[in-house]
């Protein structure tokens, strides 16, 4: 073990050990009075939880970094099968939350099967590209994986889970052009999707989003919310851009929020940066955003230093998840998109969420140290 950690990237994992730090404290911070003025329970009860489950990522987090990528060849059917089927399942037994059958509960824990979807997505797509790299002239070898990404996309979208689906789907696209597709081929799957998203475009308006749930059409009405500030439509929002203005440049102080005290919803999941601006101020929040940036950075390093196709793949599939998690939530909460649900990578709440994250650094660290062994 100890060669292999002298053989990871350091930068990445003394920033990712930083952010989990920050965000156990954020947590406790953002989560202690709705716990306690909400639920009835203790103040510390979700930053315990959050705890658990990073203790259990390390453990599997310390499994991946030993377990070298070209073992996925063998188990990549079997885990893209095992998603599928549990995603089917959810159909007769999800557990519904938030609008959306996407969980198993079982006990007190639950298990969103659409996270692991995510990363058997890349697991999938990073070892049929490599096994078939010489064989991408023939346009069935190309789209073999866009189409089981399109079956998990569909299943997603029944619970219904949009922001996931968006997620899974741009997880695929971005892998899709990592690999070594010819130009004649990646033009023709261009206008395929470009003909797609003009389609689902002029579908959403000629119908005026008919076949939308009206909560999900409500999400599209985000604009100026705090002239809805009564409505479900402006409420959460409004009171985002109250936080992010409480904290101006320097912020309220650590626990100091205000927003917390129940006026913003889910403050320590997906709304947890505006809590973070308001007790830390706007130039804690700029940092925040900076080091989002050099973690991107590192992986994208250990992408093009990888010494094959395969661990190439997977870090460029776990730049994407980052980066779609990270623009989806902070946009959302700036106002600047419609607000989807999705948790802000390192910081929010969240059990699978936090488990799947410590299993993709996982993978993005065994690439380095893979390719700095040889």
């Amino acid at each position: 073990m100890k060669k292999l950690l002298s053989k990871i990237d350091k930068p990445l994992l003394i920033a990712t050990f930083i952010f989990f730090i920050f965000g156990l404290i954020m947590i406790l911070s953002a989560s202690s009075m709705e716990s306690y003025m909400r639920y009835n329970f203790s103040p510390y009860h979700y930053f315990f939880r959050q705890g658990l489950f990073l203790l259990i990522g390390i453990i599997i987090f310390c499994f991946i970094i030993i377990f070298p990528t070209k073992n996925y060849k063998k188990l990549d059917k079997f885990i893209i099968g095992i998603i599928i089927l549990s995603l089917i399942g959810l159909l007769a037994y999800g557990y519904t939350a938030n609008n959306a059958a996407s969980w198993y509960k079982i006990g007190p824990i639950t298990i969103q099967p659409s996270e692991f979807a995510k990363l058997a997505i890349i697991i999938y797509m990073s070892v049929y590209y490599e096994k078939n790299k010489d064989n991408l002239d023939n346009q069935w070898s190309i789209i073999k994986p866009i189409i089981v990404a399109l079956i998990i996309v569909g299943l997603v979208v029944i619970q219904p889970d949009m922001g996931t689906a968006v997620i899974i789907g741009l997880i695929t696209l971005i892998m899709f052009y990592g690999a070594p597709i010819n130009k004649k081929n990646r033009s023709i799957f261009n206008k395929i999707f470009l003909g797609g998203i003009i389609v689902v475009l002029l579908v959403l308006v000629t119908t005026g989003g008919k076949f939308l749930k009206d909560y999900q059409l409500e999400r599209f009405n985000f604009l100026e919310p705090c002239e809805r500030y009564q409505e479900d439509s402006g409420y959460q929002l409004c009171n985002s851009f109250i936080a992010f203005k409480n904290g101006s440049l320097n912020g309220q102080g650590i626990g100091e929020s205000t927003q917390k005290y129940l006026y913003l919803p889910e403050s320590y999941t997906d709304f947890i940066f505006p809590i973070i601006v308001e007790e830390w101020g706007l130039i804690i929040g700029i940092v925040v955003i900076c080091m989002y940036a050099f973690i991107l950075f590192r992986i994208i390093k250990i992408a093009r230093e990888a010494t094959n196709l395969r661990g190439s793949l997977i870090c460029y599939g776990v730049f994407a998840y980052l980066l779609t998690h990270i623009m989806i939530n902070l946009l959302g909460v700036m106002g600047l998109i419609p607000l989807t649900g999705v948790p802000l990578p390192f910081l929010s709440y969240g059990g699978s969420y936090a488990i799947c994250l410590m299993i993709a650094l996982g993978l993005v660290q065994r690439v380095a140290i893979e390719s700095k062994k040889k």
